[in-house]
């Protein structure tokens, strides 16, 4: 069993009630998001592992046992080229559950028309491996979901 933490601090919400549909679908995977805190802060690792994709506004961090969680920052934020995000962590670099990997402000995707609710995703799991545990507001580090 992993055992997947909160990236970001935040309220709890299904994916269904993420506005994009390949999210909401759970067409990239099971899991859960979060509505974050508005205002700077920090994503961090949900599990241990090494990063194997990393972008300013989403990564993928794969476990020693080849299990892949995504941390996607907002909807639509690519098309911010990076802005108001700061890498804390290179790709390839092994990361422990918590550690800071990108520095954000939700308020700013926000005010740049985007949604700022974060998806977090069980890569390559079915919809029957994965529990959601986090209910209402979450602090990082705080048990988001479990994936059997």
């Amino acid at each position: 069993m992993t055992t997947v933490l909160a990236p970001v601090e935040g309220s709890a919400v299904g994916l269904a009630a993420v506005p994009d549909p390949v999210f909401s679908a759970g067409l990239v995977g099971p899991g859960t998001a979060i509505d974050p805190l508005r205002g700077p802060g920090k994503a961090v690792a949900p599990i241990d592992g090494r990063i194997v994709k990393l972008h300013p506004h989403a990564y993928v961090i794969v476990a020693d046992d080849g299990r892949g969680v995504l941390v996607h920052l907002g909807i639509d934020t690519v098309q911010l080229r990076g802005e108001g995000f700061q890498l804390l962590a290179a790709e390839g670099d092994r990361v422990s559950a918590g550690q800071p990997v990108v520095a954000w402000d939700p308020a700013t995707v926000e005010a740049s028309g985007r949604s700022p609710v974060c998806p977090v995703v069980a890569l390559d799991a079915g919809a029957e491996e994965v529990t959601a545990v986090a209910v209402g507001e979450v602090h990082v580090g705080d048990e988001l979901f479990r994936w059997a």
